[in-house]
Formats: structure tokens, sequence, C-alpha cells
């Protein structure tokens, strides 16, 4: 899963997100996301926010890349600024999956694609909380309000 909790003054938080199901091992395959799959999640952002966006990011292998370099580069409506070393208490992100964790706790499912189903429906649940995305926001103690 790939998550952005995108916050605009005088405008609700939003939750946008991607999931990525993996069914196994595959040769030269990579388990996760990738760097074009970022690059499409924050496209899909943009088109959905209409503005440039400014990403406070984790240090992701995949985040600092080089390849993603290029593709932030690229991307003239895009600011990038990188969270330091080992600050999980900082990253948005943490709390959307921790929630996430914890409204699974205790469910059983009996398949990938059932999991896959609850987890998409407890995302797109909080993504019609606002007053969550920006308790997970004020969590942080971040000042995302432009000087």
């Amino acid at each position: 899963m790939a998550a952005l909790i995108c916050t605009k003054p005088g405008h609700w938080s939003r939750l946008i997100y991607r999931i990525h199901l993996d069914r196994g091992p595959a040769k030269g395959r990579r388990k996760g996301f990738t760097e074009t799959d970022y690059a499409r999640l924050l496209d899909a952002a943009h088109q959905q926010l209409g503005g440039p966006i400014v990403l406070v990011w984790d240090n992701l292998n995949t985040h600092v890349s080089h390849r993603m370099r290029q593709l932030v580069d690229a991307r003239l409506w895009l600011t990038v600024y990188q969270l330091p070393a080992y600050a999980p208490e900082f990253n948005l992100a943490e709390g959307v999956w921790s929630h996430l964790k914890r409204s699974l706790a205790n469910l059983t499912k009996h398949s990938l694609d059932q999991l896959t189903a609850l987890v998409k429906t407890r995302l797109k649940r909080m993504q019609y909380r606002p007053g969550l995305l920006d308790g997970l926001i004020a969590k942080t103690g971040l000042d995302f309000q432009p000087p």
C-alpha cells in the first residue's frame, strides 16, 4: 500500500492511496511499489488536487533512488522534502497504517482477495473522515501551514 495525506488551507484533508497486490515471487520482479508506481500515484494526486504538491517523504530506498529523483525532477509542480532517518513519528503514512491495522485486529479472512477487499473498504472509510486525517496530521507535530 502507498498513501498520501493531502492538506490544503481552507479545504478538507484527503487520503489518496494505491494498493499493490503481490501474488508471489516472480523472477526479476519487485515485490513492492516501484518508482513508476509512486510517480503514477503522485500524478493522480496532482490531477485530483489541481495544483502543486509539496511532498514530505521518508527514506524508503525507492523514495531516494536515482530513478525517483529523475521522476521528481521531471515534475515541476512537485517539491519533495525528506524526513530525517528513523523518524516514523513525523511520517503521516505511519498513522494511516497504524489506524488501518488496529481496525483489522481480530478479523479473519480466508483469502488474499477477501483481505484486499477489506483493506480497500477501511481505507475508503478513512477517506471520508477528515477529522481522523487532521488528527493524524496533528499527531506528527509538523506545521503544514504556508509561511
